[in-house]
């Protein structure tokens, strides 16, 4: 049965420490987790977490009628978020747990969407031909959300001079169908800050003009557990009344393994009933307004315990650990004289680099990911979008568990394989690179 040239459902069973064997030899060929600088999803905790992981997993999240306490311990853990940013009342505030932050993202894009029919509506106005302005850097979540919803996804390039969504020429972008403005704590491509505050003040200045009341969606998938931490005196969160609703990963920056986002509403006016469903499940009566609905919840309690066992003091320690990492890797990239940082990982512990203009021919930074591959190191080259399209950029993403040793033997390996490269005397092949990392 194994291999993937197999397709027919077995006729008989194995045993199973046969079918184990089977599946534990096959996954050995996967990448090695901790080496993945593309991702900026969790790949480890400590041992109480796993066991903690262990005595859970077989909750089912949805069942708050049988698993009370669980239930109990969601709300405890999105009121702590509310409060973490700065939310003016977190007893007034409502959120809930998600699958990640693209079903938060899609939840608070529809409580953006509906809100926005109801004023019409309520207006005597048509409502329907909503959009929804974002950065062309915007993580694919938001395509997926404007496609499946029928909004119109209007996106503001990034260039050389705006290199995130700042509120430049936004009027330009917004009018009276636009349901809101999402801002990104931690440009997917990059890792950099959209400045919310700023874009909070633009929409002011085009309310005085125009009238207009535009809200914001902050998508905090990465920084919404850094600043509050790194940066708690940068203003993006519930302190601007124009930011609406938050979303994050809590297994990204929030330090748990896969499984789990967050969403929270500065108030429950911010999230309209009429996306709230009452249902009644194994005898319990419950509110549910998540897109999925059996979903697991261990990572819940995981998100919790991180919670309890880090505080405030101990996520500021392990935050500014991956920072410190992010910072070193960063200075020691750009002193080898080869590429030009395009951040240096001062937002989120995330950094990108591009090839120096003029400094080769030969090579690109599709052959050096090539290369740091084969040293068992993912790291990812791909263009940056629309009008930057012809620019090429690698980026690390350093999490809980790429050590200041780890970091040495990286940045050791980028030395040696740039160096490689460098010498050689004639161009490498260019039919055959390619991205090798999808947003």
């Amino acid at each position: 049965m194994a291999g993937t040239e197999n397709t027919r459902f077995p006729e008989s069973g194995m045993a199973p420490d046969t079918a184990y064997q089977l599946i534990h030899d096959e996954t050995m060929l996967d990448g090695n987790s901790r080496l993945n600088l593309a991702t900026f999803v969790g790949t480890w905790m400590d041992d109480a977490a796993d066991k903690l992981y262990a005595e859970s997993y077989d909750k089912n999240m949805i069942d708050k009628d049988e698993y009370p306490r669980t239930a109990a311990i969601e709300e405890r853990a999105w009121r702590l978020i509310a409060d973490l940013w700065n939310a003016p009342d977190a007893k007034a505030a409502i959120g809930t747990s998600t699958i990640g932050s693209s079903e938060a993202c899609m939840l608070g894009g529809l409580a953006l969407k509906r809100n926005w029919q109801h004023a019409r509506r309520d207006a005597g106005k048509p409502a329907d031909k909503p959009n929804l302005v974002m950065s062309s850097a915007v993580q694919v979540c938001w395509e997926k959300f404007c496609n499946y919803w029928d909004v119109e996804m209007r996106l503001v390039p990034l260039t050389e001079e705006h290199k995130v969504l700042d509120g430049h020429d936004l009027e330009r972008y917004v009018d009276e169908n636009t349901i809101g403005v999402v801002a990104i704590m931690g440009v997917t491509y990059t890792g950099m800050y959209e400045p919310v505050a700023q874009i909070a003040a633009a929409l002011d200045e085009i309310q005085a003009k125009s009238g207009l009341d535009i809200p914001i969606h902050v998508d905090g998938a990465s920084g919404a557990m850094i600043a509050p931490f790194l940066q708690p005196d940068l203003v993006w969160d519930f302190r601007l009344e124009r930011v609406h609703s938050i979303s994050t990963s809590g297994h990204k920056y929030g330090l748990v393994y896969p499984g789990v986002g967050w969403v929270i509403w500065r108030d429950e006016q911010r999230l309209p009933e009429d996306l709230v469903f009452r249902v009644s499940y194994l005898g319990g009566d419950m509110p549910t307004f998540a897109l999925n609905f059996s979903r697991p919840g261990a990572q819940i309690l995981l998100q919790y315990y991180l919670f309890l066992r880090l505080g405030r003091a101990g996520y500021t320690v392990v935050q500014r650990g991956a920072q410190d990492v992010a910072h070193f890797l960063a200075k020691g990239i750009q002193g080898t004289g080869a590429f030009d940082l395009w951040n240096d990982g001062s937002d989120i512990p995330v950094f990108a680099w591009r090839l120096k203009a003029g400094h080769t021919s030969n090579w690109n930074l599709y052959h050096l990911s090539e290369r740091l591959r084969m040293r068992g190191w993912l790291v990812p080259a791909y263009p940056m979008p629309d009008n930057l399209g012809d620019l090429t950029v690698q980026r690390v993403v350093v999490r809980q568990g790429l050590s200041m040793d780890l970091a040495r033997d990286l940045l050791a390996d980028i030395v040696t394989e740039t160096a490689s490269l460098d010498a050689l005397k004639s161009p490498m092949p260019m039919e055959d690179v390619h991205p090798t990392f999808h947003h």
